[in-house]
């Protein structure tokens, strides 16, 4: 989402970084090149005026100016603001000191509120909680039968009463939550096309009858800085408790995000980063800014491995790894892993540096993992296991049970040959290391 925002950012700071002093004129016409990348990215007028004056008021500063790496120092006080401006530190949901916690999820048609219920209820059960869903959007069709399907698809109870009156289902929801002990309970509320007064008096009285412990109000990323005035709107009639920013994945400018703190004083707590019931993420200021500036996000990669990857099984792998005895089997295993963590882009991002790299997304083929997947799929175990057997009649008859071609198959097995032997030299360089010989290598360049 941040992409050109970040591009632009890391092109001004490249500049800075490459001279040995910095006066007040280099200061200020960086200050005027990331006010434009701002304003391009559809933050906030308002915010980029504030935040260009604080950064240039301390940018300027004797010891920044007197520094050895002044370059550095300024660009160590952007990132310091990026993470005060998005929140500081990270927001938490509010849980009662007497459970059911009551969630109530506010905001327009088409926000994607519903399946966030979905997405949320599935990050708290991770977190040991026991949800309940609740169907209160009597009005728009199928909305109920849409969070009865993603209920399924959790394996998760939603509570509904069909067309009742949405205050009485809440109240009965909670009643029954109390009844069978669970302690979170996730209200999935009506929405409208526009804030209007109908629809934030239902509300109203749905938060008076219940009185919730947190309402998250579910935004749009792609609609820009309306999302914000979505916001205002809605923080002045309920009082929100957080933002949930859905379609963080997308092709948008990510103004709304960098903004909608400032103007409403709303933290956000949660970022919709997928269509699938686990691409919720909690939002970290401070890893947001990182991103922004270029330099990763390997705490949140570290978590998606950790929730991924299993740690024995990636022992035992590493080992294997060391011996040579790495099969087509366990680099199936790895593959499957690797892909439940989300789109290889989006992992790779994560990596410091690896955002420097011009359209990333476009040099990372997915389509060649699926074909991988496919083409060892087709092998008997034996053949997975021993990839030195196959010859040329068991190669055609795996390409035609993939659906690929023959120079496909070669290619894999090859490139897999490669990394086999790529990861023996490691394991040679480790020993030789330990007998303290120091050993050059010119590593295969692995798929």
């Amino acid at each position: 989402m941040f992409q050109s925002l970040s591009e632009r950012l890391q092109d001004t700071f490249k500049k800075l970084k490459g001279k040995g002093n910095l006066t007040e004129a280099d200061v200020k016409e960086a200050m005027r090149e990331v006010r434009m990348a701002l304003l391009e990215a559809d933050v906030n007028f308002k915010v980029v005026k504030e935040f260009v004056a604080s950064v240039r008021e301390k940018a300027v500063g004797q010891d920044v100016m007197s520094s050895l790496t002044p370059g550095q120092q300024v660009v160590k006080i952007v990132r310091d603001e990026l993470v005060e401006l998005l929140g500081g530190q990270q927001s938490k949901i509010n849980l009662a000191s007497k459970p059911p916690t009551v969630v109530m999820a506010v905001g327009l048609q088409g926000s994607g509120k519903t399946t966030t219920c979905g997405k949320l209820a599935n990050l708290m059960r991770k977190q040991g909680r026991s949800p309940l869903m609740v169907a209160c959007d009597i009005y728009r069709p199928a909305a109920i039968k849409q969070l009865e399907t993603l209920g399924k698809q959790l394996d998760m109870p939603v509570f509904s009463m069909g067309q009742e009156n949405p205050v009485h289902i809440a109240k009965e929801a909670v009643k029954s939550a109390e009844k069978n002990g669970q302690d979170l309970v996730i209200i999935d509320t009506a929405g409208r096309l526009h804030v209007n007064e109908e629809l934030m008096a239902e509300l109203a009285n749905i938060k008076q009858e219940v009185t919730p412990h947190e309402i998250l109000l579910v935004v749009d990323a792609m609609t820009g800085q309306d999302a914000v005035n979505v916001a205002e709107s809605f923080n002045e009639r309920l009082g929100l408790d957080g933002v949930v920013m859905t379609k963080l994945d997308g092709d948008t400018r990510g103004g709304a995000a960098l903004s909608v703190r400032k103007v409403t004083g709303t933290p956000i707590k949660f970022v919709g980063m997928g269509e699938k019931l686990d691409a919720l993420e909690a939002f970290h200021p401070d890893r947001m800014a990182d991103r922004i500036l270029g330099m990763g996000d390997v705490l949140t990669l570290i978590e998606k491995a950790q929730a991924n990857i299993d740690e024995d099984e990636a022992k035992k792998l590493q080992q294997k790894l060391k011996t040579a005895d790495f099969t087509l089997e366990d680099f199936l295993d790895q593959l499957q892993q690797v892909k439940k963590m989300g789109p290889l882009d989006q992992v790779l991002g994560m990596i410091p540096g690896m955002s420097k790299i011009k359209n990333l997304e476009e040099q990372i083929d997915e389509k060649e993992m699926v074909y991988a997947e496919a083409i060892i799929k087709s092998m008997t175990p034996y053949e997975r296991r021993h990839p030195e057997k196959i010859n040329g009649s068991r190669r055609k008859r795996i390409a035609q049970g993939s659906g690929t071609k023959v120079q496909d198959v070669n290619k894999l097995l090859k490139q897999f040959q490669q990394t086999r032997k790529m990861f023996k030299q490691f394991g040679d360089m480790e020993k030789g290391m330990k007998k303290g010989k120091k050993k050059k290598m010119k590593l295969p360049f692995p798929f």
